[in-house]
């Protein structure tokens, strides 16, 4: 893909790490047409996501989407039936922009930070009304496969430095889920519909660049022993771009979700909102969530991600 599909840029210390893509015209209905964040970049330019991979098309950068929201699939790709298996469906809907929100607007339990000083200013050509480099807020729709609304979405973008690092940046990702005033929605996922084996994913996720990786957390190790947990943090150490190390250190869960996290048949991270049961959003009601990742050059021990706790949850 050689055009230019966003102009949406996000830039720590005068560098670009993300490009937000508005609608891709790549990206076939069947695999959950969405906006997403892609190539995302380390502060040193090395690329820390994967879109339309060929063993799953429908992954596509950094996005929110859920494989059954009251129905719909909203993730991309076969549905997983009960007694059937994976299954291609008639029931594939879209998650579409539906415009920025004022400059210094949050979502419902997002609360900025105070000191921003590490985030750029606002874009070349930016306004008050828009994305600047530092971030953006957006409202979305997401759709059923006849075009209705299942649920509105405000979502907040920031991107910052760390302080004291300067090999490392932060991605602050915060969403507010909206059901109809007049409808209960009900988010699934594979393992709510029957899938065994820990695939309840749904939620924020994160395709990882290809290339060797590891996920670990403050005690376990291993695809097998973090996919599932509900530690505060996760982190994934990779090598990609010429075999450039990299460490991905995520945070965020809210009470009932857990960490989705494949290494071996493909590099991913989610925060799994129906990792193992339904979640339900009752008519007019909202669910919250904000994530906080940090994006940084170089293998990352276990002590030096405990160091980042302030940064991951303040």
């Amino acid at each position: 893909m050689g055009e230019d599909l966003t102009g949406v840029r996000l830039r720590v210390r005068g560098e670009t790490v993300a490009e937000y893509v508005l609608d891709d015209p790549h990206v076939d209905p069947r695999w959950g047409r969405r906006p997403y964040l892609h190539p995302v970049r380390t502060l040193a330019g090395v690329v820390v996501t994967d879109t339309l991979p060929e063993d799953h098309r429908w992954h596509l950068g950094v996005s929110v989407a859920m494989q059954d929201v009251s129905g719909t699939n909203l993730w991309g790709g076969r549905t997983y039936v009960r007694d059937a298996g994976y299954t291609w469906l008639d029931d594939h809907g879209r998650i579409v922009h539906d415009g920025w929100l004022p400059d210094g607007s949050v979502p419902d339990g997002f609360v900025p930070d105070a000191d921003a000083g590490d985030r750029d200013a606002v874009a070349e050509g930016g306004s008050g009304d828009g994305p600047g480099d530092g971030g953006f807020a957006e409202r979305l729709r997401w759709l059923d496969p006849a075009g209705a609304t299942l649920l509105t979405e405000e979502r907040r973008v920031e991107a910052a430095g760390v302080a004291g690092r300067a090999d490392a940046w932060l991605l602050d990702f915060g969403y507010v889920l909206t059901a109809p005033v007049d409808r209960d929605i009900l988010l699934g996922s594979p393992a709510t519909n029957g899938r065994p084996e820990g695939a309840g994913y749904g939620g924020f996720f994160w395709r990882v660049a290809p290339g060797p990786n590891r996920a670990f957390t403050a005690s376990a190790e291993g695809e097998e022993r973090v996919n599932g947990s509900t530690e505060p943090w996760l982190a994934m150490v990779g090598a990609a771009g010429g075999g450039r190390p990299y460490t991905l250190v995520f945070a965020g869960l809210a009470d009932g979700d857990h960490w989705f996290v494949r290494t071996g048949i493909y590099p991913g991270v989610c925060v799994a909102l129906a990792f193992d049961r339904t979640l339900p959003v009752p008519a007019g009601t909202s669910v919250r969530r904000r994530h906080r990742i940090v994006v940084s050059d170089g293998e990352l021990t276990r002590d030096e991600v405990e160091a980042l706790g302030p940064v991951l949850t303040s």
